[in-house]
């Protein structure tokens, strides 16, 4: 897939994502998020600011942050949180189509965070959200190759298991398998072990629970440090 074309399903998930968020009523903003400790309108508020980051504005924060990326991220999404939701939806729609990259990062970050965050929001208020095929493999690969700290750490934490998706062309890791729909293997690679578990089956699923005492460890993607594109300009 070319930059453009991931542009377009940015964009397209974007705008979807803003449009079912009206459809919540105000309970389920506060509800929590896949994301542990985060609420719905702070994932919403993260999902909204990455593209408007740039260096002064992370530097700033990470030093406020004490030096945590982690720390940066939440703390950016709860303060930006606090504003009416009306506004939160307003800002997610205004840079739908912005080529804007947080600093760090490469085309497929913004694309595995609105895919993964998507489901952050959406999956424990128990309402479906689509993933398309496509993105969703680049988005798999991706959080497959990035290593800690500044990824998922998925390869290494799901080492001697075979993850396979049912449903689309993809798999990765040797052992017993593990899996299920691609939208549970993506959630299964990002952390949302509980959310994915459901949806997975496989004689290497025992083992996946077994190894997984808190399963709960969804976060939100951090900028990482990847040699393209430092300056977080526009990608065109």
């Amino acid at each position: 897939m070319d930059r453009d074309e991931m542009w377009r399903h940015i964009g397209e998930q974007r705008m979807a994502v803003a449009e079912a968020l009206t459809e919540l009523d105000p309970g389920e903003w506060e509800q929590p998020s896949l994301c542990e400790g985060w609420r719905v309108r702070d994932v919403v508020a993260h999902v909204g600011l990455a593209p408007e980051i740039t260096w002064s504005m992370a530097l700033r924060e990470f030093a406020r942050a004490r030096g945590s990326f982690h720390r940066l991220i939440r703390e950016t999404a709860i303060d930006r949180a606090a504003r009416p939701t009306d506004e939160l939806i307003a800002v997610l729609r205004r840079v739908a189509a912005s080529r804007r990259l947080a600093p760090g990062t490469t085309t497929k970050e913004p694309l595995l965070d609105i895919l993964v965050h998507a489901q952050d929001i959406f999956v424990p208020l128990g309402r479906d959200f689509p993933m398309p095929e496509r993105p969703a493999l680049v988005a798999a690969d991706r959080i497959w190759q990035i290593p800690p700290p500044f990824g998922f750490g998925a390869k290494k934490r799901l080492r001697g298991l075979r993850i396979a998706a049912t449903d689309a062309p993809w798999s990765r890791g040797e052992g017993p398998d593990v899996s299920g729909p691609l939208k549970a293997i993506v959630l299964l690679l990002a952390g949302r072990v509980t959310a994915a578990v459901p949806h997975l089956s496989g004689e290497g699923l025992e083992a996946l629970v077994d190894r997984s005492p808190n399963p709960s460890t969804g976060r939100a993607f951090p900028a990482q440090p990847s040699g393209e594109n430092p300056t977080g300009e526009a990608d065109r």
